[in-house]
This record gives structure tokens, sequence and C-alpha cells, in this order.
């Protein structure tokens, strides 16, 4: 082998062992982004303007919705406003039947 060789085949090999980054192999991998289709949980101190929603009172418990709305329903073309969750997952056991019975306002 001619000098020339053997100094090019030495520099090649340093040149490959300077460059390997090993730092990156003791770096633990990133967490994953939650899913865009995870559910998140409904934030039960927001509430809704009165005006937004097309029902007068709620369909479960019967309370105006002046009184405040913290929770809506796209039902039929409407929305319809609820004072609490637990009332719109009432309307929904029976929404056909419920709903035949809301108060629209005019």
């Amino acid at each position: 082998m001619s000098a020339n060789f053997k100094f090019l085949l030495i520099s090649i090999a340093f040149f490959t062992a300077c460059n390997s980054d090993s730092s990156k192999e003791n770096t633990p991998a990133p967490a994953p982004a939650p899913a865009a289709t995870a559910i998140m949980p409904a934030d039960s101190t927001k509430t809704y303007e009165q005006a937004l929603v097309d029902n007068k009172k709620d369909p479960s418990c019967g309370m105006p919705v002046t009184a405040g709305v913290s929770d809506t329903l796209h039902f039929k073309n409407k929305v319809l406003g609820f004072c609490s969750t637990e009332c719109k997952e009432s309307f929904l056991k029976d929404a056909d039947k419920s709903f035949a019975a809301v108060e629209f306002k005019k």
C-alpha cells in the first residue's frame, strides 16, 4: 500500500469516528403528542349566552335559560341550552319525545 492510500484510509476512519454522535443514543425519545381525537373533559364552569340558544326553558327541568346556560346541544337544526350537563344527558335519553315538548323563542 502506498503512503497516500494509508493516509486516506486513516483520515476516513478518523472523520467517521469523530462525526458519530453518541449523545443521541442516550437522549430519551420525546413523549408522543396527544391524539387529535382525544375527548377533553367538559368545563363545568363555562357558561353560554342565552342569545345563542333557541329554547326559552331547559327542556329537562323547565328552568328559564335567562337563569343561565352551562351546556348546549345541536339537535334537529336547533341549538338547545341546558342548565347543566345532567339535564342535557336526561334530554338525550329520549331526545325525540323531549324535543317535541321544547318551548322555542319566537
